[in-house]
């Protein structure tokens, strides 16, 4: 039986149990939120992306095109292609800002005049 570990969307103030046996993109979908963008599920696509802040977790092979090294050591990852292996703290990225609640925590716009 997989362990499942608790992950922290900081970005919504959510939360989720995921298997360790699963990817991150699978648990939000348990969500029911409406909007999650899923795309080739393979990490080919990029629209997933997410940043762990905290937690330990098994990254799988994902799309250079999409992620770079660099951002791989910033723990910038795609969420098909992520499996936990602690409790997890992530921020949403990119066309994942929009499904959960507006910008990234210090990526807010600032008002108009």
């Amino acid at each position: 039986m997989a362990d499942k570990f608790l992950v922290h969307i900081e970005n919504s103030a959510e939360e989720y149990f995921c298997a360790s046996d699963q990817d991150l993109l699978r648990g939000m979908e348990a969500l029911g939120r409406r909007g999650i963008p899923v795309g080739c599920r393979g990490g080919g696509c990029g629209v997933c992306k997410v940043q762990i802040t905290a937690g330990e977790y098994e990254a799988r092979k994902m799309s250079r095109s999409y992620v770079s090294a660099e951002e791989i050591a910033q723990g910038i990852v795609l969420a098909c292609r992520v499996y936990p292996r602690s409790e997890i703290r992530l921020e949403v990225q990119g066309k994942m800002i929009k499904a959960f609640g507006g910008a990234a925590p210090g990526q807010e716009k600032a008002p108009k005049p």
